[in-house]
């Protein structure tokens, strides 16, 4: 790691303010994880654009962007590290603007799942650069403060992105939501350039990523969706369906053990020896499958089923996005050890519960606002924020300081992940249902969220802190005495 430049000049004589930094790395995650929630209310829109197109396809518009948000974390972070992290942000950020435009202006729905998935790649890029720059600019004793900030960047986003998207798509069209993103990220991106840091390569320092390990992770991931998204459609016996299962698991695998010796590896698996920071990760793999059929399903059923416009949909979301900011902030305020397993499975037991609610006889043919939807919206949206801060934080805890910010890239791709594997599973459950769309098949997609749930919360009581070096010694002594 180069060294840091706190309230200085960097290597190019520019004066670097640590302030001005963490808002505008803040600023670009902030828009790489709105359009996230952003896309989930203009899903409806887009799906009545395309009448021809199935659900399942469609889906690929949200699958794509986590697909490569997973694959292409850890190689977008080593290479900030070879090519300077100032460059890999500005690149990334003229990136994702232009795939931006490039979805707002699909003619067709090939055309959109493709940009989706480029533009997910470009986020990717933005991420690490940006925590790493913050890393390196901003003093040791403010460091934990500016995570925070950084954290809450991407948390806000799904706070205002239900609200921000329904008036754009009411106002403007689905094209919209990824428009706005050329205006602000132009405006980002001239701030960017004359304010951050500059520091010239260092010769043989960062090694470049292994993109064989990376292509087979991505094309893993990418092969395991297709297989859940198409299943239903192509038949689950089907050759093509098992072939594409097959090839997902082995390309998976295959990366994963060419990451084990590897100088520059697709995954750090390094970081996987700690069992409580393996744990978080599997159980923040198994929350975001739940969480993103549970994002996804919420606004379709409003919009098929009960019928509500998209400013009205937007308005009842905003219910669980503010309750998922106030669980963030308690959850963020734990501080005693031990506490972030307790936090982490209290806050999915209350995303389970919402699940439960959301596949009963309370969510019929007609509107239940007050029974149904501010309950579950609250139970949900509030244990989401309690369970994802707590997981990224004990995922943080976990790791050694240097490692950081892979390992909060590492989480971020778990949670990836997962989200792809759950919005497919919602296309599949969906299509499998004898009447797709119908308030049976919406029950059938909560239901199997609320086991998926249950299992995140099973796997988060195993995120435990490791025995203290002389405890260990101690009961080691006890048991050979």
């Amino acid at each position: 790691m180069s060294e840091p430049v706190v309230g200085k000049k960097d290597q190019v004589g520019k004066k670097v303010d640590p302030g001005y930094v963490l808002f505008l790395c803040s600023g670009a995650t902030f828009m790489a994880f709105l359009d996230l929630s952003v896309v989930n209310i203009a899903f409806p829109s887009i799906l009545e654009h395309f009448p021809g197109t199935s659900i399942d396809t469609l889906t690929w518009i949200i699958s794509g962007y986590a697909v490569m948000f997973a694959a292409m974390l850890t190689p977008a972070g080593r290479l900030a590290d070879t090519f300077g992290r100032t460059e890999m942000f500005l690149v990334s950020l003229l990136g994702f603007i232009l795939a931006s435009l490039a979805c707002g202006a699909a003619p067709t729905v090939g055309w959109l799942i493709g940009a989706r998935f480029l533009q997910g790649a470009l986020a990717a890029g933005m991420i690490p650069a940006a925590l790493g720059l913050i890393l390196s600019t901003t003093p040791r004793e403010r460091i934990p403060k500016a995570i925070g900030a950084w954290s809450a960047a991407a948390g806000f986003s799904a706070v205002i992105g239900p609200a921000v998207g329904g008036l754009l798509v009411e106002a403007f069209g689905w094209r919209s939501v990824f428009v706005i993103n050329g205006p602000i990220g132009l405006v980002l991106l001239f701030l960017a350039w004359r304010a951050l840091p500059r520091r010239l390569p260092t010769p043989g320092g960062a090694k470049l990523p292994d993109w064989i390990g990376t292509i087979a992770l991505a094309l893993g991931i990418g092969s395991v969706v297709t297989a859940l998204t198409e299943g239903d459609h192509w038949g689950w016996s089907d050759a093509k369906t098992i072939g594409m299962l097959v090839a997902g698991l082995v390309l998976t695998a295959a990366a994963w053990m060419k990451s084990r010796n590897h100088d520059a590896p697709a995954i750090d698996v390094s970081l996987w020896s700690s069992k409580k920071y393996a744990m978080c990760n599997v159980a923040s793999a198994i929350l975001g499958a739940s969480m993103f059929a549970w994002l996804l399903g919420a606004p379709l059923f409003a919009s098929t089923i009960w019928h509500w416009s998209i400013l009205e949909s937007a308005a009842a979301l905003s219910i669980g996005a503010v309750a998922s900011m106030i669980g963030s902030t308690v959850a963020g305020n734990m501080k005693k050890p031990g506490m972030q397993r307790w936090t982490a499975v209290t806050g999915i037991l209350m995303f389970a519960a919402s699940n439960a609610i959301w596949a009963s006889s309370l969510y019929g043919s007609e509107p239940n606002f007050w029974v149904a939807w501010v309950p579950s919206g609250l139970l949900g949206g509030g244990g989401l924020g309690l369970a994802l801060t707590a997981l990224s934080s004990a995922a943080a805890t976990a790791v050694p300081p240097m490692k950081f910010a892979a390992g909060v890239g590492m989480n971020l791709t778990a949670r990836q992940v997962g989200g792809a594997l759950g919005t497919a599973m919602l296309a599949a459950v969906m299509a499998s249902n004898a009447a797709p769309g119908s308030i049976d098949a919406f029950h059938d997609v909560y239901a199997v969220s609320l086991v998926i749930a249950l299992l995140a919360a099973v796997a988060a009581l195993g995120v435990v802190d490791p025995k203290p070096v002389s405890q260990r010694d101690s009961v080691s002594t006890s048991s050979t005495g």
